[in-house]
């Protein structure tokens, strides 16, 4: 018994702490030897990263693939998901023949699939799956009609596309990750499992938003555009309530075109080219998706569309002033117009 009350009294050493002791041990190992830790060789290589690019062998493209590497440890999964609000599904009892026109709108190879909503996910669908389904079934209609001294042409006519896609049999199926999951523990599992697409799931087991194997590779890369993505029009487009629409890689030059607004004179804005590289240097940082950043001349810029690295989308518009009274004392605004904004 005393043994025993021993053996239970004495300090158990949490996993945390052995992790932390056994690193410890490795990096003096490593010093003894004559080498850097590795935090100090992640150090040395983010401060080359940041010197300039005559100072470095680095091409602009290497270095910011390179930054992003360095960086990736850090992105979670909820930095990379999309929202809810913005999945593109498609419902399980759906027809065939809707499916179809969603993969032409939707722009996507993978749908994600539910029963009665999000939060009853069922899989996901892939293209390649639903037109080898169609050539399957137009095959075996083109052989009964067919003879057998030529080769028979697929008959579409076949093909029933009132069928539900639960009938089809074609799902996979997709991950389930949290939040919290680091993105760099998601790639790999998406690598051994040969499984491209990733739910969300909040804490209530509801669906909160979704990953593509092409979300994670792209912080690391930069934008994946294929033959089929769009062209991002690099536009500012006025919009019915008076405000503009931006592309955050619409040049300074257009804002000023549109607006009447040359922003390549404000401080710190010489060697920026676009208006998400001068709202990233007016925040001091990359400002998250719905918020709304100040800027000179009355302007704000509320940010639509952004991920970790970069704005994507915006909208533009002016506070409202006073007009003008010509006596040099319009150009500042009512204290009451600005307590209302």
């Amino acid at each position: 018994m005393n043994e025993d009350r021993s053996r239970s009294d004495r300090p158990v050493r949490t996993p945390t702490e052995t992790d932390d002791t056994r690193d410890h041990w490795y990096d003096r190992v490593l010093t003894r030897l004559g080498l850097k830790p590795r935090e100090s060789i992640r150090h040395d290589l983010e401060d080359v990263l940041a010197e300039t690019v005559e100072d470095t062998d680095f091409s602009p493209q290497e270095r910011a693939m390179l930054k992003n590497v360095l960086s990736f440890h850090r992105i979670r999964v909820e930095d990379v998901m999309v929202p809810r609000a913005d999945i593109v599904a498609v419902a399980a009892d759906t027809n065939l023949g809707e499916l179809l026109s969603l993969f032409r709108t939707a722009g996507h190879s993978r749908l994600p699939v539910y029963g009665e909503t999000l939060d009853d996910p069922k899989g996901m669908v892939h293209i390649r799956d639903f037109l080898d389904f169609i050539a399957m079934r137009a095959d075996g209609g083109a052989s009964e009609a067919g003879s057998s001294d030529e080769a028979p042409l697929p008959s579409l006519g076949q093909i029933d596309l009132s069928m539900a896609l639960s009938s089809a049999n074609i799902l996979r199926p997709v991950l389930f990750v949290p939040r919290s999951m680091p993105a760099i523990d998601l790639l790999v599992r998406m690598q051994a499992t040969r499984t491209h697409m990733a739910l969300v799931i909040d804490e209530y087991g509801g669906t909160d938003g979704l990953v593509s194997i092409e979300d994670l590779v792209e912080m690391v890369v930069g934008d994946i555009e294929d033959e089929h993505d769009e062209d991002a029009t690099l536009t500012i487009v006025p919009a019915a309530d008076g405000t503009y629409i931006a592309d955050a890689r619409a040049s300074l030059d257009e804002v000023k075109d549109v607006l009447g607004l040359d922003l390549t004179e404000e401080e710190g804005a010489e060697d920026i080219d676009t208006i998400g590289g001068f709202i990233v240097t007016l925040a001091g940082r990359v400002p998250s998706r719905s918020e709304v950043i100040e800027g000179p001349s009355g302007l704000e810029f509320e940010v639509l569309d952004a991920d970790p690295r970069r704005v994507k989308r915006l909208r533009v518009h002016r506070r409202t002033f006073e007009a003008e009274a010509g006596d040099g004392q319009a150009n500042a605004p009512r204290p009451e117009s600005a307590a209302a904004e």
